[in-house]
């Protein structure tokens, strides 16, 4: 097999006995690391100290990672002008977090034939928050649910 040592210099082709030797010798393990190459690639490494290098990898990259989540905000077409202003606090705040905000009116019994009530106030929500949101997914009527989302602006 080929061998490596653990600074990357090539130490030759060797039969599998020396290998671990060499690598015995340097108090290090002998890893393979392409076994579908002729003939296959061993290195000599610490391989507790590998493991934990790629695992310090790996939480650093989860890390960087950004999870974005979704809040909802739930109103009937009937809610007060009150009640709207301190949701709408809410979706402003989820969306300065850099969180996604669905907004969702709910139609219960006859409300059903004032849907235009719903429409004005996703309207007048996506106005209140135009400064730090686009609207993602426009209102559309689903059910007895009227809802939008609104995500926000790249540049915050």
């Amino acid at each position: 097999m080929r061998v490596v040592s653990s600074e990357g210099e090539q130490l030759g082709v060797m039969p599998i006995q020396q290998a671990l030797e060499t690598a015995r010798q340097r108090e290090l393990d002998l890893v393979e690391v392409a076994p579908e190459a002729a003939p296959p690639v061993c290195r000599i490494m610490d391989f507790g100290k590998f493991k934990y290098m790629q695992a310090r990898r790996q939480k650093e990259a989860r890390k960087k990672q950004t999870v974005i989540v979704v809040k909802e905000v739930k109103m009937g077409p009937k809610t007060e002008r009150h009640d709207f202003e301190f949701k709408l606090k809410h979706v402003r705040r989820f969306l300065e977090e850099g969180n996604k905000a669905k907004v969702t009116v709910r139609f219960k019994g006859r409300e059903m034939a004032h849907t235009e009530l719903g429409w004005k106030m996703l309207n007048k929500m996506t106005e209140a928050v135009a400064d730090v949101a686009t609207v993602e997914n426009h209102p559309r009527m689903e059910g007895r649910m009227l809802s939008m989302i609104l995500s926000p602006k790249a540049h915050h």
